[in-house]
């Protein structure tokens, strides 16, 4: 099954802002998460395997690269053990980038907060106002993400468009290693 999420990504120069923020409107702190994303080649969209101490999973998803809130149609798979999965995808697909990263993870009703410190790129916000834990249309994902976009004081300049995976691999354009350690 396909869900939607409308998301936003940005740099965040004071996560301290936005964690004291989300303990205050009293958000569900999952914990600290250390993660492992290989990306995959793939013809169209993003493949990917999670590997981490709270979230493992097998992601598909398509999502425009705008740097406003954006929407990703996304399949997720949980994994138990990601590790054999992956290495059959190491070999039969090839490796895009490996991209790593302390995840703080939140939750406000069916909206994901993350604040990432990803290796080598620095410290962002992402927002994902999700119908997956909610019977919500685009629109009604698009007003909840504004409304975090606005709250958190998110300016136009900050925000992404890109995926970590496209800038590391525009850093590494030069590189054949699909590894990136900063």
């Amino acid at each position: 099954m396909s869900f939607l999420n409308v998301e936003i990504k940005a740099k965040c120069s004071d996560p301290d802002f936005v964690r004291t923020y989300l303990n205050k409107a009293g958000a569900d702190f999952k914990g600290t998460d250390l993660q492992t994303d290989t990306y995959f080649k793939v013809p169209t969209g993003r493949l990917k395997i999670r590997e981490g101490n709270i979230e493992n999973s097998l992601i598909y998803y398509q999502r425009e690269d705008n740097a406003g809130p954006k929407n990703s149609h996304f399949h997720l798979i949980k994994l138990d053990n990601p590790s054999g999965l992956k290495e059959i995808l190491v070999q039969t697909m090839g490796v895009k980038v490996i991209v790593q990263k302390v995840r703080e993870i939140y939750y406000i009703r069916n909206v994901k907060f993350h604040i990432d410190k990803v290796d080598g790129l620095g410290s962002f916000l992402e927002i994902e106002a999700g119908n997956i834990l909610a019977d919500l249309n685009e629109q009604e994902l698009a007003a909840q993400c504004n409304h975090y976009l606005k709250e958190f004081k998110v300016r136009e300049a900050d925000l992404i468009k890109e995926s970590y995976s496209d800038i590391l691999i525009n850093r590494l354009a030069d590189n054949d290693s699909p590894h990136f350690s900063g």
